[in-house]
C-alpha cells in the first residue's frame, strides 16, 4: 500500500524529509522574490489589498488554532491538539500560496508613518521574518513526528521538545505579522512600491 510505505519512509527518515521540504519551501519563496517567474498574474492595487487582508485573516485563524493546540496538549486533549496543529499547518500552506501570488504579482506595500513608529515596525517585521524562516524546519519536523507516531510512541521522540520551540516561534511570528499588518493597513499608512501595477 503506497500510503503505508510513504508513512513508513516519513517515520524512518523524519530529518531527511524535513530538510527536503524545507529546501522546497525556501526555494519557492526565494525564487518568487529574486526571479521574475512568469507564472503569477499581474495584480492591481485593489487585488493586492484584498490578498493582504486575506493573508491577515488566514494568519489570525492559524494563530487561534495554534494557541488552542498549545492549550489542548497541556490539558492532555491529544486529538484536539492534533486537529489544531494539523489545521494550522494546512492554513499556513494556504497562506503560502496566497502570499506567493501577492508577492509574485507585484504586491509590496511600504510603511508610511512617524520615524519612531517606522523603526518599531521594522524591528517587529524583522523578528517576524526571522522567526518565520527559523520556524519552517522545526514545525515540519514536529508535524512529521506527530503524524507518523502514536501518542505513546511520541514520548520516545523529541516531538514535545521540538514542538514547544516550533509552536512558540510560530505563535510569536504570527502575532508580530498581525501587528505589523494592522500598523501598515489600518493604524498608519502605506504606499505601493513603484514596481506595482496601478
Amino acid at each position: 500500500m503506497a500510503t503505508a510505505g510513504a508513512r513508513r519512509r516519513l517515520r524512518e527518515r523524519p530529518i531527511g524529509v524535513t530538510i527536503l521540504l524545507t529546501i522546497v519551501g525556501y526555494a519557492l519563496v526565494i525564487g518568487t522574490f529574486v526571479l521574475d517567474i512568469p507564472i503569477y498574474p499581474d495584480l492591481t492595487n485593489a487585488q493586492i489589498n484584498a490578498l493582504t487582508h486575506a493573508i491577515a485573516a488566514i494568519n489570525s485563524v492559524t494563530l487561534v488554532l495554534l494557541v488552542l493546540g498549545w492549550y489542548w496538549i497541556r490539558t492532555n486533549e491529544i486529538e484536539k491538539h492534533r486537529f489544531a496543529m494539523v489545521g494550522g499547518f494546512v492554513l499556513i500552506i494556504f497562506f503560502l500560496v496566497v502570499y506567493l501570488i501577492r508577492v509574485g504579482g507585484g504586491g509590496e506595500k511600504l510603511f508610511v508613518g512617524p520615524d519612531a513608529v517606522y523603526y518599531a515596525y521594522l524591528i517587529m517585521l524583522g523578528i517576524h521574518i526571522v522567526l518565520s524562516i527559523v520556524a519552517v524546519p522545526v514545525v515540519l519536523y514536529a508535524l512529521i513526528l506527530g503524524l507518523t507516531h502514536t501518542p505513546s510512541e511520541l514520548r520516545e521522540t523529541s516531538h514535545a521538545r521540538v514542538g514547544r520551540i516550533a509552536a512558540g516561534s510560530w505563535i510569536l511570528s504570527l502575532f508580530l505579522g498581525i501587528v505589523t499588518y494592522l500598523m501598515l493597513n489600518h493604524i498608519y499608512s502605506y504606499e505601493f512600491s513603484s514596481m506595482l501595477v496601478v
